[in-house]
């Protein structure tokens, strides 16, 4: 590392509730001479909220390259920088780590800051028996290109976690439960640390009707967290099976309705696996 390089702060922010500001977060961005935003107008209240003077420059998904090169700049002009996304910790399906990999591939230190992240809050609340969970974060928008990655992580057996935006949810969650099974247990976690906060647990196959029950239900950011697939052998099974059926060329549905007849494995969830070992 050069010794000509200010330093480059990872600097999460409220999920909601501006009290969750950690003093280490509110110190730093008073110090910094930039704040690397995703949204400028979204982030100046809050440095005005804080006392932060430090100036801002966007830094979002559709300019993270150019913003890389602003804020290397400004590094190597001696002026420390913090990168911050709307909410919650950068990188983390929000911008930030191109900028993290660009500076730390130049010879620029990066120091990073605990603080909010909507997945590991929403875990905290969830009740599921899972040791051990997956991030996913966004899932495709289209519903097939949505149920092909959703059966590459069928039959893990860990909490699998999803972000997702009010516009998608209830096809997302009709995705999950076609595909994972109705009987797994779906986590909905919605407007954390906000005033409707909402964090609700029901089985996949009941989903679709508790959201559509009530139209506020549907409103909000999303974390959605699915309880990991059974640890007994159908579902290796079932793969197994099915792919022994596939390499016989069988067609794609007939395979995956035998294989879920012998093994008791998600139909669904065997025919979008099975579309997924097709591609390939």
């Amino acid at each position: 590392m050069t010794s000509e390089f200010a330093l480059l702060y990872v600097v999460p922010t409220p999920l909601g509730n501006l009290n969750d500001i950690s003093d280490r977060a509110r110190s730093v961005l008073c110090e910094v001479v930039w704040v690397a935003a995703e949204d400028t107008r979204h982030s100046a209240p809050l440095l005005k909220y804080i006392g932060s003077r430090a100036r801002l420059m966007a830094a979002h998904q559709h300019n993270e390259h150019a913003a890389a090169e602003q804020v290397l700049a400004r590094l190597l002009a001696g002026e420390s920088v913090a990168v911050i996304s709307d909410a919650g910790t950068p990188g983390i399906s929000d911008p930030g780590a191109y900028i993290v990999a660009h500076v730390r591939a130049a010879g620029g230190k990066v120091i990073p800051i605990p603080g909010p992240c909507a997945a590991a809050t929403a875990l905290s609340a969830a009740g599921l028996k899972d040791e051990r969970w997956l991030f996913y974060g966004f899932l495709p928008a289209k519903s097939g290109q949505r149920q092909k990655a959703l059966a590459e992580v069928a039959t893990l057996p860990y909490a699998l976690v999803f972000y997702e935006a009010p516009h998608r949810v209830l096809e997302s969650v009709a995705d999950l439960s076609a595909t994972l099974g109705a009987k797994r247990t779906l986590v909905i976690a919605r407007e954390l640390t906000k005033q409707f906060e909402t964090i609700h647990s029901l089985p996949l196959g009941e989903a679709l009707e508790w959201l559509t029950a009530d139209a506020m239900r549907q409103k909000g950011e999303f974390v959605l967290i699915v309880s990991g697939a059974a640890a007994a052998g159908n579902d290796g099974e079932g793969e197994r099976i099915l792919k022994l059926l596939l390499a016989e060329d069988l067609p794609v549905k007939q395979a995956a309705k035998l294989a879920a007849a012998i093994t008791g494995t998600s139909k669904n969830a065997l025919y979008a696996r099975a579309l997924a070992l097709k591609e390939r």
